[in-house]
């Protein structure tokens, strides 16, 4: 029988108020059963949280190393089940699952590493007459209680990249996980709840728009980091009020493919990066600019790769693309292809829809105005895109309202030097898809896509505050 999964709210593992059952994307199985928080459980656990905020700050560095070192190895004794878990609440094809739990474990040593070199600055101030003797010490204080709020497409690492480091620079932490997939962090729950930690270090529920409101309104929530959709992160930044915020939004990450790039290389990336997870990534590739001497080869190339792909259950390790994660979701990338194919794109390949279903799509001729330019798509599709020089790609790139990751397949150092002062992102990935992210760099977004960088010293620099002593040498 499908278990229930229980909170984790001042060290106890609390079974919810209003259990409710998680279904399969795919086949519809009840999967488990999780709790929408209410307002009380959220009372709990933001009380157990700031209660333990003084014992957190005053936790030394090597506490806080081996707890989530101690976190790190409980995630490797279960891998298997964390990967299978996900496969089936969140339809991630295994193969994907297994890697997300292996980028989780290097999430918790990364931040475990970084617990160790949270480190200030000695700065002299005799720089003006009647100065001499002056110093100041800068160093970096947990904020306090910290609100992580986590989508469903990456139910553990996600989850960890907010964790992690507030549990090493000294903070309390309280995950509101995704309701479409509440489990794989839950599961995460537990194994934390003996950690060498406070009581109220960790807490972790689950729940939807509901949950999130107690969070904004309480006073004691020092810092809300939340990855999610950017129409639902600007509005929740304007009701943070003064507490510190990160997001970490949306994209339509453009992958620019010189002329001089590996073309099989090229396109084997561009395929994983737009296709795998179904392209349900904020920085899946979506747009790709091709240089006119290589765009046909390349179109072709992808059209064979996106033809080539297996779909199917994402429980079975052969599967590479499984379904969106609703109906619904599914429908609206359908739609928006249609409405393209309407305009005068063209559908080179896929597009078609099952359920849940979506056939990896590669698109041409379409107009920079339509919603597979403009918006996230979160699905799996490409669209192609012709250019002559370079600046024209960069410009294209750049128009609209978003700027997360990208892509640039190319040997020409010059053209790279354009292009990082170019293009208006957080990232640029070299020889890579847009899509690409290991787990110590610096992680964000410009523009609509974000506010902060994840990765897991930038994370630590934003959930920790700057404080400066002025001092002075004695005097005789």
């Amino acid at each position: 029988m499908p278990r229930t999964y229980p909170f984790l709210i001042g060290g106890e593992l609390m079974m919810p108020e209003r259990p409710r059952e998680v279904r399969s994307p795919f086949n519809g199985d009840v999967v488990g059963e999780a709790g929408d928080a209410t307002r009380l459980e959220m009372e709990r656990a933001l009380d157990a949280a700031a209660g333990a905020r003084e014992e957190m700050a005053a936790l030394p560095a090597d506490r806080r190393r081996d707890a989530l070192l101690e976190l790190e190895r409980g995630v490797t004794l279960v891998q298997d089940e964390l990967a299978e878990l996900m496969a089936q609440e969140a339809a991630k094809p295994l193969r994907d699952a297994r890697v997300e739990v292996a980028r989780a474990r290097l999430t918790l040593h990364t931040a475990a590493a970084e617990a160790e070199r949270i480190a200030g600055e000695w700065q002299p101030l005799d720089v003006a007459p009647g100065a001499e003797g002056k110093f100041a010490i800068a160093r970096r204080f947990p904020r306090g209680l910290i609100a992580g709020i986590t989508p469903f497409n990456f139910p553990l690492n996600l989850v960890l990249h907010k964790l992690a480091p507030a549990v090493a620079a000294g903070n309390t932490i309280l995950i509101k996980a995704s309701p479409r997939t509440p489990l794989t962090a839950l599961r995460l729950g537990e194994l934390a709840q003996g950690l060498d930690l406070p009581a109220g270090a960790v807490n972790i529920v689950a729940g939807g728009a509901d949950a999130v409101a107690p969070l904004l309104a309480d006073d004691r929530v020092a810092m809300i980091s939340f990855t999610g959709s950017a129409a639902v992160g600007w509005p929740l930044r304007a009701s943070a009020g003064s507490k510190h915020v990160a997001l970490e939004l949306g994209g339509n990450a453009a992958n620019i493919v010189h002329a001089d790039a590996g073309l099989d290389w090229a396109a084997e990336r561009l395929a994983a990066g737009g296709f795998g997870y179904a392209g349900q990534s904020c920085i899946s590739a979506q747009r790709v600019f091709a240089q006119q001497s290589v765009y046909a080869a390349l179109r072709d190339k992808l059209v064979a790769r996106a033809q080539a792909l297996r779909l199917g259950d994402p429980l079975d390790p052969a599967t590479e693309v499984g379904p969106m994660i609703t109906d619904q979701a599914a429908q609206r990338a359908e739609q928006w292809i249609r409405e393209a194919v309407a305009g005068g794109a063209h559908l080179l390949c896929g597009g078609q829809r099952d359920g849940g279903f979506l056939t990896p799509a590669v698109i041409e001729n379409a107009r920079p105005e339509m919603q597979v330019c403009r918006e996230e798509a979160f699905a799996p599709l490409l669209v192609l895109q012709p250019y002559a020089a370079p600046e024209e790609a960069f410009a294209a790139a750049n128009a609209g309202r978003y700027g997360l990751q990208a892509g640039l397949f190319t040997r020409d150092w010059d053209v790279i030097w354009r292009a990082f002062r170019a293009l208006q992102v957080g990232g640029l990935v070299l020889n890579d898809v847009s899509a690409s992210r290991i787990e110590p760099m610096p992680y964000g977004g410009v523009k609509q896509s974000g506010l902060g960088r994840e990765g897991l010293r930038a994370a630590i620099e934003d959930m920790t505050e700057l404080r400066v002593l002025l001092a002075r040498e004695p005097i005789a």
